[in-house]
C-alpha cells in the first residue's frame, strides 16, 4: 500500500506543477485552492508513504516522478519541446525511479 500510496503522491505532485500554471493563468481563488488542494494531496500520500518506505527512495521517486511528469505534461498540454535529447533524460529519471524501487 505504501507504494500505491507513494504513486499517488507523485500524480498529485504533477497536478499541482500543473495548477500552477493555470494559476499564473487565471488568478482567481478556485485555481488558488486547486493549487493547494494537488500539493496538499501529494504531501499526504507522502508522509503516508514515507511511514513503511525509507526517506531517501520515497523522496527519490516522488520527486523523479513530479520532474518527470511535469515535463511530460508540458510537452503535452502546453506546447514545449519534444526533442528526442528531452525525452531521452525524462526516461533517464524515471528509469533511476523503477531501480530504486527494485533495490529497495
Amino acid at each position: 500500500m505504501a507504494w500505491v500510496s507513494l504513486i499517488l503522491a507523485g500524480i498529485f505532485e504533477m497536478l499541482g506543477v500543473s495548477l500552477i500554471n493555470k494559476f499564473h493563468k487565471d488568478r482567481n481563488w478556485q485555481s488558488l485552492v486547486l493549487l493547494i488542494l494537488g500539493f496538499g494531496a501529494s504531501f499526504l500520500f507522502l508522509a503516508y508513504s514515507m511511514k513503511t518506505l525509507p526517506m531517501g527512495t520515497t523522496y527519490a521517486i516522488w520527486t523523479g516522478i513530479g520532474a518527470s511528469g511535469g515535463a511530460i505534461l508540458g510537452m503535452l498540454l502546453y506546447g514545449e519541446s519534444k526533442d528526442w535529447r528531452r525525452i531521452v533524460f525524462i526516461a533517464m529519471v524515471l528509469g533511476a525511479a523503477v531501480g530504486l524501487k527494485l533495490v529497495s
